[in-house]
């Protein structure tokens, strides 16, 4: 089927910034064409903009591109990867005449970058992701600034002064002016800088919202009418010229909003740059005469990457010539109402971005109860300083506090004098014991299930210690044990105590309670070896199940005898096939090292069907009402801020939910249904059997606008060889070192006010 397509992108679009779902926004033209066509209510994005528009363009997952880390800065030498085709390239051979106007975001360090290179026969627009919206100026930093507007693959000087988002509808516009709709199918991609910072709406938007108090969120709000202007504008071109009738209107956001600059994804958790679904569910809808069922909303589950195989298969292409793609032909779901084939999606999985501090892991323990936790007591760090002494020394150290040392178990008390730890002298050298982060859960299936994920996935799951060292150690079994400075001195005055204790005390705790085993974490890893592909591993499935609300398992009290055998039910654990299996498995037992499943340090977001988890840092996770009052940051922040709840997040990095039942994540269900946890978990370490290592090279001097007229260009030639960057990128600090400035409230607020009055005094607001 020979069609029109315009895909509008709007950047940085909250939950709550369109007129259907808040209407003090008014965007009359966005509301009418969602009405009369299908809104799309379980729509995914990416939190920032780069890895949305990559699967947009390419229909593959971020782990898949080398794009996992972030967005590409304007000094980094990276862009798309050039083996992998994209949307407009397979339009294109398809018959298609394909149009880019407005943010490209996607990396320009060479020419075979640039939008005209990747499949568009032409482009008009900026190159990087923010642009002054008047003098198309974008910084990288302090002091690299550059000019950044380009037509095709040369700089387009002269635009000062006219304003971005009417510069674009303009030259879109002409676009569908100048092309015979007749002779050829025509595919323009209308990527608005709106609604992105800075916020820089003309005045004569403005004045409609007078009456909101927040500046930020009246020129938020004025810049969303701009949108639909534009929206308004080339909707009635491609009637007046003869597109209408077989175009297919697609208009989605990037990411969520940044409710800081006057954004909003209220009443969704979080904010834009976060796994939360403020910060990924996307405002999108499909507007098309060629809809089969029309002036519904749609709640069926897509995700940005659909698009790629839905609008290629709608231009009859061989989508089987496009490999390894990882979205959907939706357009059934979307036109007939029919089921959706996504069932799961992953949002990220992005080993750069994790704590640096040491953390637990989450592990499979044989003979564990179901559904039990287990607590280990971190240890604290000593507000007193110790001077270090020598092993040998005889003389004891001398403390304020007289208390004796303890050996506590994981149902010991917390001690009230505060040690600092050191490993065991039998250990290999490593960094001291961690600090457990989270708690530990375990599931009561056996270990050998999840093997062939662990055995092909060592990047997530690095473990300092061997096996061989860790059956060395004094301790009961496999466990292991700090000694602290305070008993080094004591050693040979109190041995004998100390066997007592061992007796008396131990880490196993008692036979019906779970064991809790800790494994180090190494605090650097590259990224090479924190994503390996690996293609002989086999594939857990995962039957999503549905349910209205949450559901929670009896749980066994804390005196109880748990069940030994695990119960068969629709949440089980699924089983990979007997031929990957490994030739031998330690028997479960007390001896035999559980294997964790995921480092749920690692920042990671998944959904399969009505469930959502979320491990490592997700991000800023608070719901923030809409701004309505004119101050700073006040009581109606604290509205919906929990400080218990908050406080407990420092140290959980495991977060579960039912989106279906409660879309705003108000109630985490990782407590009541670890069983889902683990199932989850064990997808997470199969996405991660197929990444390709995250490339996010630091900054080339080179590509300095000052060395190219001023204006922000390609900087590599063509034929220079690629020279490829293993590592963490980190930016390079200043050799002087600043002095700390006392924190001064008062001089903030008086700095604030300042900025507000002489902002009022030059009629800006």
């Amino acid at each position: 089927m020979k069609f029109h397509t315009n895909t509008s992108v709007c950047s940085k679009q909250g939950f709550n910034d369109i007129g259907y779902h808040n209407p003090s926004i008014k965007t009359p033209t966005l509301d009418k064409l969602a009405a009369e066509g299908v809104t799309l209510e379980n729509y995914y994005v990416q939190p920032i903009c780069t890895p949305s528009r990559s699967q947009l363009l390419t229909g593959r997952y971020q782990i898949h591109t080398g794009l996992q880390h972030s967005i590409i800065r304007p000094s980094q030498p990276n862009c798309l990867p050039p083996h992998m085709d994209t949307l407009p390239e397979r339009l294109r051979q398809a018959g298609y005449s394909t149009h880019m106007v407005g943010k490209w975001h996607l990396g320009f360090y060479r020419k075979a970058c640039l939008p005209t290179r990747k499949g568009f026969d032409s482009f008009f627009g900026s190159l990087t992701g923010s642009v002054d919206y008047y003098s198309y100026s974008s910084c990288d930093g302090p002091g690299l600034c550059g000019y950044d507007l380009h037509h095709d693959e040369g700089v387009a000087w002269g635009q000062e002064g006219k304003y971005s988002t009417l510069l674009f509808t303009q030259r879109a516009r002409r676009i569908l002016e100048e092309h015979r709709p007749e002779d050829k199918p025509l595919v323009l991609l209308l990527s608005l800088q709106a609604v992105h910072t800075p916020l820089q709406p003309p005045k004569t938007y403005i004045y409609p919202y007078r009456d909101m108090a927040n500046v930020a969120r009246r020129k938020f709000a004025a810049m969303v009418s701009t949108v639909d202007e534009a929206v308004r504008n080339v909707t009635y071109a491609l009637r007046k010229y003869g597109y209408y009738k077989n175009s297919i209107i697609i208009f989605s956001t990037d990411n969520g909003a940044q409710p800081f600059t006057g954004g909003s994804n209220w009443p969704l958790r979080g904010r834009k740059g976060t796994y939360w679904e403020g910060g990924v569910r996307g405002v999108a809808f499909v507007h098309s005469p060629l809809l089969k069922r029309r002036r519904r909303i749609s709640k069926d589950l897509l995700h940005i990457t659909d698009w790629f195989p839905t609008l290629v298969n709608l231009a009859g292409a061989n989508i089987s010539q496009s490999q390894g793609l990882d979205g959907f032909d939706v357009w059934p779901t979307i036109s007939e109402g029919k089921e959706s084939p996504r069932q799961e999606i992953l949002h990220n999985i992005d080993p750069l971005h994790r704590p640096p501090a040491q953390t637990m892991k989450w592990e499979v323990a044989p003979g564990g109860a179901p559904g039990r936790t287990s607590k280990v007591k971190p240890f604290m760090k000593p507000k007193k300083k110790l001077q270090r002494q020598q092993p040998n020394q005889k003389q004891a150290l001398k403390l304020k506090s007289t208390r004796k040392p303890q050996t506590f178990s994981n149902h010991a008390d917390k001690p009230k004098s505060k040690l600092k730890s050191k490993p065991s002298s039998k250990l290999p050298k490593s960094r001291p014991l961690p600090k457990p982060k989270t708690k530990t859960y375990f599931q009561q299936q056996s270990l050998s299930q999840y093997q062939p994920h662990l055995k092909s996935t060592p990047s997530v799951l690095p473990s300092v210690t061997d096996k061989s060292d860790l059956k060395s150690l004094p301790l009961v079994q496999s466990h292991l044990k700090s000694k602290s400075r305070r008993t080094v001195s004591h050693k040979k005055k109190k041995k004998k105590k100390k066997k007592k204790k061992k007796k008396k005390v131990s880490w196993s705790g008692s036979s019906k309670s779970t064991s809790t085993k800790l494994k180090v974490t190494s605090k650097r890893m590259t990224s090479q070896d924190q994503n390996q592909s690996q293609t002989d591993a086999s594939v857990p499935t995962f039957q999503p199940t549905t349910c209205s609300g949450p559901k929670s398992d009896p749980q066994p009290s804390s005196g109880s005898q748990p069940d030994p055998e695990p119960s068969s039910g629709p949440q089980s654990v699924p089983q990979p096939s007997s031929a990957s299996q490994p030739d031998r498995h330690p028997p479960p037992g007390p001896e035999s090292e559980p294997q964790p499943v995921w480092d749920t340090s690692i920042q990671a977001a998944i959904r399969v069907g009505d469930w959502k988890l979320l491990t490592g840092d997700p991000g800023h996770g608070d719901w923030v009402p809409p701004q309505v009052l004119p101050s700073l940051l006040g009581r109606w922040w604290n509205l919906e801020r929990t400080f218990s709840s908050h406080s407990r997040s420092k140290h959980q990095n495991v977060w579960l939910f039912n989106i279906t039942a409660d879309p705003y994540e108000r109630q985490d269900l990782a407590h009541q249904r670890p069983d889902v946890v683990q199932q989850l978990l064990a997808r997470l370490a199969y996405y991660n059997q197929t990444a390709v290592p995250v490339y996010f090279p630091p900054d080339d001097p080179r590509a300095n606008p000052s060395h190219h007229s001023g204006a922000w260009v390609p900087w590599v030639e063509d034929e220079e060889e690629e020279e490829k960057y293993q590592g963490v990128y980190k930016k390079e600090k200043n050799v002087k070192k600043k002095k700390k400035k006392k924190k001064c409230r008062l001089c903030k607020l008086k700095s604030f006010f300042l900025k507000l009055n002489t902002g009022m005094m030059s009629n800006r607001i």
